[in-house]
């Protein structure tokens, strides 16, 4: 099972989040039009969809895995206007942040716990597809890194993501490219570079070749 990966990953998150107060919730992060405490606030909501998933065996085969599991979260800008919307209107009915931060605290913590009791063939369903839980977790270890990345954008003393889940991100990154990636990328960089956050470069692109019309693999 891949617990382990997973609190990693929620452990560097969280270790973020724990210091933070109310002013430092306004700060922005690498999600256009979020704040810190709308990020918080979707991260929370990851985890409880997380407990749902895996609290709830769904019959069938697996239909995704870790890898094609993020094949459905192409560029949409009107579904992530949306959700950026709903977000920030959620998040700021918390008129305490720290009601908030203990409320994602408590969640991830339980999610970690979760993962780590269930079986790791179990299958699960969550947004639609049926997975394994093993799938289930390095999904959420992903999502929660690239998560992290955004988190500290204006948190220049922040501590960075595990590198337990850096590395789940390159392995789905290169698995969603269908090759290691031809590039010498920090794990940070792809992470951003894959996932839109950051442009390719002209040389970027001639390396890449006819992939670098795929990117971003997922945003």
């Amino acid at each position: 099972m891949n617990a382990d990966v997973l609190r990693a990953a929620y452990g560097a998150f969280a270790a973020v989040v724990r210091p933070l107060g109310d002013e430092e919730s306004w700060r922005p992060t690498g999600c256009t039009g979020w704040a810190v405490r709308d990020l918080v606030f979707h991260c929370t909501g990851d985890a409880q969809r997380a407990l749902v998933a895996l609290h709830t065996p769904a019959p069938g085969a697996p239909d995704r895995d870790a890898v094609t599991y993020w094949r459905d979260w192409a560029p949409d800008p009107v579904g992530a206007a949306n959700g950026r919307r709903w977000s920030r209107v959620s998040a700021g009915m918390f008129l305490d942040f720290r009601q908030l931060r203990d409320l994602y605290l408590e969640t991830a913590a339980a999610t970690v716990r979760a993962a780590a009791d269930t079986p790791a063939e179990l299958r699960v369903r969550t947004q639609g597809h049926v997975l394994t839980a093993a799938d289930l977790v390095t999904t959420l270890a992903v999502e929660a890194t690239i998560h992290h990345l955004d988190l500290v954008t204006d948190l220049p003393d922040a501590p960075g993501p595990a590198p337990e889940g850096l590395a789940a991100v390159r392995a789905t990154l290169d698995g969603l490219l269908g090759r290691p990636l031809p590039l010498d990328w920090s794990d940070e960089h792809y992470a951003r570079a894959a996932t839109g956050r950051a442009p390719l470069t002209d040389a970027d692109r001639r390396t890449l070749g006819a992939d670098a019309d795929r990117f971003p693999l997922f945003s």
